[in-house]
């Protein structure tokens, strides 16, 4: 009890437990066996043949006989698809489904480079040598100019830098977003540019 700590006088432990159960249950979205409470079922055999509509009880003879369980595979139709199968092979797959989808999405980081008007030439060809590392990275980059105090009413100074920017990193990046201001700063965003 030490080790979890008390929250709220209630043991730790328990509740990340049954956290993690409700977890389990909304991730595995389906009904099976005894839990399906229609009257009819449209049923699938196990070697995939189509039997038509028949009663539950029907269904789940069928899958004691075949030594398999009653799975509800489409539970939107009318009246709802059941299929017999191994509920833990269904399971898997559909997890295994899951992985592979998530590793198929492309995340694609933005990286942010800031500048003032009166940076140097010297700092930002720093920024700008790291601006082109994310780029040939495959990172998109946000370059904002940030105006301070007065500065504000010279935009065109920063409008020039970004120009600038944009024209060293022309080989490596396209204008995504082009210049323009939000508020105290001026923001364009550079992605990379697609390999010929």
């Amino acid at each position: 009890m030490a080790e979890y700590g008390i929250i709220r006088g209630v043991n730790a432990k328990k509740v990340f437990s049954k956290r993690q159960e409700e977890k389990n249950i909304s991730a595995l979205d389906f009904r099976s066996n005894k839990q399906i409470n229609t009257p009819k079922v449209r049923l699938i055999g196990a070697d995939g043949t189509n039997h038509g509509i028949v009663s539950i009880q029907d269904a789940l003879q069928a899958a004691n006989e075949a030594g398999l369980d009653l799975v509800e595979v489409a539970p939107n139709a009318n009246p709802p698809v059941c299929r017999v199968m191994d509920v833990g092979k269904y399971i898997y797959e559909r997890k295994k489904k899951e992985r592979e989808a998530r590793k198929a999405q492309s995340k694609i980081e933005i990286k942010e480079i800031r500048l003032r008007p009166k940076t140097s030439e010297h700092h930002r060809g720093f920024k700008v040598r790291d601006a082109r590392r994310w780029l040939t990275e495959g990172k998109k980059v946000k370059v904002r100019v940030r105006f301070r105090g007065r500065e504000i009413h010279y935009p065109e100074i920063a409008l020039e830098d970004l120009k600038e920017i944009a024209e060293e990193l022309d080989d490596v990046a396209v204008i995504e977003h082009a210049p323009s201001r939000e508020g105290r700063t001026m923001l364009m965003v550079l992605a990379p540019a697609k390999s010929k």
